[in-house]
């Protein structure tokens, strides 16, 4: 959000002084342009059409408004239906959105927010919707399994908002978004957000928004230029390792490692400090005393890492830190923005890290852009690079240890010699593996940390062996299967794609040919799938057809057409019962009571 100074606040667009008075306390002043247009407009009920790129603050643009009007309803006794409902491309971007939402509505009362999505167990978020909730944050494909099996109650729904509803167009999430739509009251307020207008998002809107009013903001956001911005690729499990090496390897004074959940800082600054590293949580959980006396000892010197969440480390300035660590990636840019500017104060240079996974090139491209500035990559720091820093850093102690005076310790190392028959030099040696703990001080070339490969050549991989007519081998790295969908379900490629990559928790460019068949598809997916992710995939559906997936192998001679010879059967799931019919909104629906 603009920060800069502006005759008009957040009070000065009608939210209740409760939202206003959290908003400040987060550190906001002034509403960024699209919270400036949008707030007034969703506070009289209108319908709103968004083009704002993420980063713009369009996140506060539709929840304060949406909370403004839950604080107006009154207080629901036992289970209640959801007023409102959030659809979002990504589980990450979903988790974020209700974050959010549970940050603004700090001042209110009783309010619940749900976040569903593909990936995780089903019975903990069925729980969650069937013990009563206001706001349900989810994915598409994760919100229409729950309307489906009766979980999550849409009638009493008031508004809706979709939020990048171009990104969810190019995950093959269109159709899951229009059924949600047609299956929702048709007085509900729509507030749409797309940082473009493609023809089938301009479709949606002439469709389902009644007399929407457009909003269109460009991105002012910008990084500071004393700031040194890096990106590193990683996978997830490389990431702790990954922190503590570069926290060896580059000339830190003190460090920020922004995480995205509260339970991560802790994760996070165990493994630090079992490292050796003088490292702390700062999180929502801490007292305001805890948090003071922590921010203090990174002041002082006494700790070095500073393990956050985003909002723990709001209005947080502490100048000794020279380097921002982005541990998790941020969802948004402009919270990029606010991350780094934690370092490089008062002119002075600093340094900012982006751990990036393959999934994630899309949101870097993003941050570069919107930031108008250069992230620029950086080697993963290697074993040998480590292990000299290691040594000198031995070195200097040892020099200082010498230069203090080792008088008191001369003898006892006499004595220690005459006592283990040791030479001085094999002595030195088993003090060394002594005061190490026995563990090896120096890395081993098993311990290089390799770089994942990127979603860029994995797409490349996946376009030649689709040019590869003909080509039926299962290509290296790749498993084939088979999936209880096709042609007759009315399924198209991207559909199956954005499904497996949203469920699965994988990059889409990492999956490979996608071949569509009468009743039945055939996918290759990389090597090495879960156990627990192939189970659940079994369950999610495309096309309202569960995916019943099942490893693939092409019919032997004689066997009947459409049918794999693998699994119990050998034949797909008929198509359910039952069709469900769209109901479609006139066009020119009367102007709603606002």
């Amino acid at each position: 959000m603009d920060t800069d100074s502006s005759p008009s606040g957040f009070a000065a667009l009608g939210l209740p002084d409760a939202l206003v008075t959290t908003v400040t306390s987060l550190g906001y002043s002034t509403p960024s342009p699209i919270q400036a247009q949008a707030i007034p407009l969703l506070l009289e009920g209108r319908d709103v059409l968004g083009l704002a790129q993420t980063g713009t603050g369009k996140t506060a643009a539709f929840a304060l408004p949406l909370l403004a009007m839950l604080s107006e309803e009154p207080a629901p006794s036992g289970r209640r239906a959801p007023s409102a409902l959030v659809l979002a491309p990504t589980r990450e971007l979903a988790q974020q959105v209700a974050e959010a939402f549970e940050t603004y509505a700090a001042g209110l009362s009783g309010c619940r927010v749900v976040s569903v999505y593909g990936g995780a167990p089903y019975p903990p978020q069925t729980r969650a919707l069937r013990a009563g909730v206001d706001i349900v944050v989810g994915t598409p494909g994760r919100v229409m399994d729950h309307m489906r099996k009766g979980a999550l109650d849409v009638s009493q729904l008031k508004m809706l908002v979709l939020d990048e509803a171009d990104e969810m167009l190019r995950m093959g999430f269109i159709d899951d978004v229009e059924w949600v739509l047609s299956h929702t009251p048709d007085d509900r307020q729509i507030a749409l957000f797309s940082a473009t207008m493609p023809k089938p998002i301009e479709r949606i809107a002439n469709e389902h928004l009644s007399e929407p009013v457009q909003v269109r903001v460009k991105q002012e956001t910008k990084a500071a230029a004393t700031i040194e911005q890096r990106f590193v690729k990683v996978s997830a499990a490389q990431k702790p390792e990954l922190l503590a090496r570069l926290l060896e390897v580059e000339p830190v004074d003190a460090a920020m490692v922004f995480v995205r959940t509260k339970a991560a800082t802790g994760d996070v600054a165990d493994f630090l400090r079992a490292r050796g590293l003088a490292a702390e949580a700062l999180s929502g959980d801490l007292t305001q005393e805890q948090r003071e006396q922590t921010v203090q000892r990174l002041r002082d010197g006494r700790i070095h890492v500073v393990v956050a969440t985003d909002v723990a480390a709001r209005g947080l300035d502490v100048e000794r830190i020279s380097h921002v660590f982005n541990y998790d990636m941020p969802g948004d840019p402009e919270v990029y923005v606010h991350r780094i500017g934690r370092t490089g104060r008062a002119g002075r240079a600093g340094v900012a890290i982006l751990f990036v996974q393959p999934r994630e090139q899309r949101m870097l491209s993003l941050i570069g852009k919107v930031t108008r500035s250069t992230v620029e990559p950086m080697a993963l720091p290697t074993v040998e690079t480590v292990n000299a820093m290691r040594r000198q850093r031995l070195a200097e102690r040892l020099r200082e240890h010498h230069a203090a005076g080792l008088d008191a310790y001369r003898s006892l190392v006499e004595q220690m010699a005459d006592d283990t028959g040791m030479s001085v030099a094999d002595l030195a040696a088993s003090l060394a593996a002594e005061l190490n703990r026995g563990q090896p001080f120096l890395l081993s070339a098993s311990d290089e940390i390799k770089v994942p490969p990127t979603a860029a050549k994995a797409t490349a991989d996946k376009r030649a062996r689709r040019r590869e007519r003909g080509q039926r081998a299962v290509p290296d790295g790749y498993d084939r299967y088979w999936i209880a969908v096709g042609r007759e379900h009315a399924v198209k490629p991207g559909n199956i794609v954005g499904a497996i990559a949203n469920e699965a928790g994988i990059d889409a460019g990492t999956i490979g040919r996608v071949e569509l068949r009468e009743r039945f598809s055939v996918v290759d997916l990389p090597k090495g799938m879960p156990k627990e992710i192939f189970q659940h995939l079994k369950g999610v559906r495309v096309c309202g057809q569960k995916l019943s997936i099942r490893v693939f192998e092409e019919r032997p001679s004689g066997a009947p057409a459409e049918s794999p010879s693998a699994g119990k059967g050998g034949k797909p799931k008929s198509k359910p019962k039952g069709a469900v019919k769209k109901k479609k909104r006139p066009a020119s629906a009367a102007k709603r009571k606002r």
